[in-house]
């Protein structure tokens, strides 16, 4: 039998093996405080691949050393990282899963203490650096950022571009940009950071202006057999003012328009002090509206844990695919273990594990 979430599914030049995806998540690992990705990098992704995910996606990764969340995040800047990361994904492509890579700037909410070693904002004498944003507002608890001139902003696609060049040349499959949690395309996107008067802020068109730019800039660079997903917060949880779900459909609408595939849809990450109902699967709703009001293909995050949780969510249409991290941190045989649960007879299990491998269960059907 072939569940939903076990189907392959092909978007634009590259196939999937499966729907069972894993979300980028920081690892804050590069000690050199370099961008340059280690071997914790290739353990901890490659760990994922061999257990048989679909899609790796390799953490948010600056396009600058400014758009870094802390200063030991992993970097997409220069030729150094991009032969570091073609390692990575040599080995993730060994292990027959796709590799793709989340294409980052913090704003505000970077130069950041990583969760182990401080809080709030770095010093500069201590590695850090002074931040940037839509306008002068500060995340709480951190330092206010430098507002950005116009030709800064209009430098950013050529930025993300520069970036999804090197990303590519190293072997990537897909690229993600990251315009949700809070970090600078979301501060854009916005009314609660972005107060702008110019061209960049006010109407929707105008706070969405530069994740557009940003979209067609990287789908120009790469061309169109590239798989490009954009990862969205649908909700600040803070209505009427914030950023909603109704804003989210039209600007994925528009990015779709642009040359975006998918949208991996999250949300947060901009205030605090909001109330997030969270519980198992409680951010599908956002992706199912997306996939729905914006025609637009879809993957799901958020408290995702279960094989059949996951499988009801592909079959049912509420998303083409999930994006799992914590289930997966737990275990990264995850895809192998869900196949054995849901009956399925997968062929990806390593000569090296068989030893390991489930019995085939005749009970399920």
């Amino acid at each position: 039998m072939t569940t939903a979430l076990f189907s392959p599914l092909t978007i634009r030049d590259v196939t999937f093996r499966n729907r069972l995806w894993v979300s980028p998540m920081c690892q804050y690992s590069c000690e050199a405080q370099d961008g340059v990705p280690t071997d914790w990098h290739l353990v901890h992704l490659g760990s994922f691949a061999r257990g048989g995910a679909g899609l790796v996606v390799a953490e948010a990764s600056g396009i600058a050393p400014d758009g870094r969340i802390t200063p030991w995040c992993a970097g997409i800047w220069d030729g150094e990282q991009r032969e570091a990361w073609r390692r990575v994904v040599d080995f993730i492509h060994g292990q027959g899963a796709a590799a793709g890579i989340q294409l980052a700037h913090a704003g505000r909410k970077a130069s950041t203490h990583r969760e182990w070693s401080g809080r709030g904002s770095v010093a500069p004498d201590a590695g850090g650096w002074e931040t940037v944003a839509p306008s002068p507002i500060a995340f709480t608890g951190y330092n206010a950022p430098r507002e950005l001139t116009n030709s800064e902003i209009e430098a950013l696609p050529h930025a993300w571009a520069a970036s999804a060049r090197l990303a590519v040349d190293a072997g990537f499959d897909v690229l993600e940009i990251h315009a949700a949690h809070g970090y600078l395309l979301h501060q854009f996107l916005s009314p609660l950071s972005n107060v702008r008067t110019d061209e960049w802020g006010g109407s929707l068109e105008r706070r969405a202006r530069l994740l557009l730019d940003v979209v067609r800039a990287v789908r120009a660079e790469v061309g169109e057999g590239v798989p490009l997903f954009v990862r969205l917060s649908a909700t600040d949880w803070a209505e009427p003012e914030g950023w909603t779900i109704e804003q989210t459909v039209q600007v994925s609408a528009w990015a779709r328009e642009a040359g975006a595939d998918l949208v991996d849809v999250s949300s947060g990450g901009l205030v605090t002090g909001v109330h997030i109902p969270t519980g198992p699967g409680y951010q599908v709703p956002f992706a199912s509206a997306v996939r729905t009001g914006a025609t637009m293909p879809t993957g799901a995050v958020g408290q995702i844990v279960g094989a059949h949780q996951a499988d009801a969510i592909i079959a049912s249409g509420d998303a083409d695919a999930v994006f799992v991290g914590r289930e997966f941190l737990r275990d990264p045989h995850l895809p192998l273990r869900m196949a054995y649960e849901l009956g399925e007879d997968l062929a990806y299990w390593p000569q090296q594990y068989a030893r390991g491998a489930f019995e085939h269960r005749p009970d399920v059907d």
